[in-house]
């Protein structure tokens, strides 16, 4: 049986996608502290499927104004990731390397971008080692293309993809404690069908 839409994944295969999650994210907590250098650590990650409005709302609504990061996932896996970085989530990273808070998400310097990039690169890594060491499995990354811009506009990008399997996306909700302070990242996962038919099948589990 082949899986034609992200509707028909079983709790086994969410169970999946939460333990990559849960590697992915300690992953990442490990990479950020090494670039931040100070204590980076990571609560549990919640991995659910969420649909495309209720994502937009969980994002702040259409309005809220984001930093988005799109990543495109090619070889043995194929499709894209889709980082949302909030504003609390940017100032935290500018404020540890350089000193200062980030004041308007819409007018970044160019040292303020690059370092956002770089904490993409960063993230988008971090899950895809996390699948590649699980499975084996010969996986590359596109360099991330950012844009800060209204929640609604952003998550637009990918929707003809997101149309392509079903009405649902894999949302990761990544909790970050650095230093003394809380932040969230929130991915967007959007695979093509066959490739989580190729995933599930290198970790045992039937589709």
């Amino acid at each position: 049986m082949s899986l034609r839409n992200v509707e028909e994944l079983s709790e086994a295969h969410i169970d999946v996608l939460r333990e990559i999650g849960n590697i992915g994210s300690g992953n990442a907590a490990s990479a950020l502290a090494g670039l931040l250098q100070c204590e980076t650590r990571i609560n549990v990650p919640s991995v659910r499927m969420l649909d495309f409005e209720d994502a937009v709302t969980y994002l702040g609504g259409p309005e809220n104004i984001t930093i988005g990061m799109l990543v495109n996932i090619l070889g043995d896996i194929n499709g894209m990731m889709l980082y949302v970085l909030q504003k609390p989530f940017a100032s935290k990273m500018t404020s540890q390397l350089f000193g200062s808070e980030i004041e308007d998400l819409m007018n970044l310097n160019e040292m303020e971008q690059s370092l956002i990039s770089e904490v993409g690169n960063i993230m988008a890594a971090s899950y895809i080692n996390a699948i590649a060491s699980l499975t084996g499995l010969t996986i590359d990354i596109s360099v991330p293309v950012l844009t800060t811009d209204m929640v609604g506009a952003i998550l637009s990008v990918p929707t003809i993809e997101f149309a392509k399997v079903g009405n649902k996306v894999l949302f990761i909700d990544d909790s970050f404690i650095i230093g003394s302070g809380e932040i969230k990242s929130n991915m967007i996962l959007v695979p093509e069908m066959r490739s989580l038919e190729v995933l599930f099948s290198k970790l045992g589990v039937s589709v």
